[in-house]
């Protein structure tokens, strides 16, 4: 069985980030399918030459219009997908799988490599261009500091979308701003102005009046992930953190913490 090339990404990375990236963060995952690339349909989403529907996991590229009426492209859309069909279409490739899981429209989620020596790491490279931003998952935290640490340098690089404001780090201090990103894939970051545990789960309210201010929540399961790493989310008081997910809308701007990786504790005020 052809071995991942984890040890291809681990150097493309030190071009990356600037020093030696660990392959280990990588270990572990199964080899997928693998094949020629045929098509990609966006800067997410690509289609092998067996006709197996792959979507990049663990980043997020802009997303193009939706089928629904008055559906938008996300700034940056076209060119995310440009750079994903510059760097694998018609090219080997290989797929990195911790569970053989699909999404919910059938897409076969992966970490994904070029099979030619030496060759990247797809998501790395979509992140490090600033195409792309990190997108920490439950079913997939290996390499995980490596994206967290490309995102890093593209942001203070103001590359690709962290030079639109569409995309900017928003202030979790301000609900009327997040309010209206009800959907929509966020960083913000903002100190944690109070904390509290209603049935084994965990609120970190970035405003006083919790019915209408930001708040993030982590349940019983991800407490364990954050225990398992020595970190007691209620300790977060005073503390300034960079947390990203989806947005929500229950008593205000919601982000539902699934997996330490979301949340990035900066210190405090």
């Amino acid at each position: 069985m052809r071995q991942l090339c984890f040890a291809c990404a681990a150097a493309l990375l030190i071009g990356i980030i600037g020093g030696p990236a660990s392959a280990s963060a990588c270990a572990g995952l199964s080899e997928g399918p693998d094949g020629v690339v045929s098509a990609v349909l966006d800067g997410n989403t690509f289609v092998l030459d067996s006709g197996i529907v792959v979507r990049l996991i663990g980043a997020v590229a802009p997303f193009p219009a939706g089928k629904r009426a008055g559906s938008v492209a996300e700034p940056l859309a076209e060119e995310a997908k440009a750079a994903l069909g510059q760097l694998i279409l018609g090219k080997a490739v290989t797929l990195g799988l911790d569970e053989e899981e699909t999404d919910r429209y059938g897409h076969m989620e992966a970490q994904v490599f070029l099979a030619e020596p030496g060759g990247a790491w797809v998501e790395a490279e979509m992140v490090a261009r600033g195409l792309a931003r990190v997108e920490p998952r439950q079913k997939l935290r290996r390499c995980l500091a490596e994206l967290i640490a490309a995102e890093a340098g593209a942001r203070a690089r103001a590359l690709g979308i962290w030079a639109d404001p569409y995309y900017s780090v928003r202030d979790a201090g301000d609900p009327a701003i997040l309010a209206g990103r009800t959907g929509h894939y966020e960083v913000i970051e903002g100190e944690v102005i109070g904390t509290g545990e209603s049935r084994g789960r965990v609120y970190l309210d970035f405003g006083r009046v919790w019915k209408d201010d930001v708040t993030a929540t982590i349940d019983q399961k991800a407490r364990g992930l954050f225990a398992d790493m020595n970190l007691d989310p209620l300790s977060l008081k005073g503390q300034r953190v960079r947390a990203r997910g989806w947005i929500e809308n229950r008593d205000g701007p919601l982000i539902q913490i699934d997996v330490p990786e979301q949340l990035e504790v900066l210190g405090s005020e």
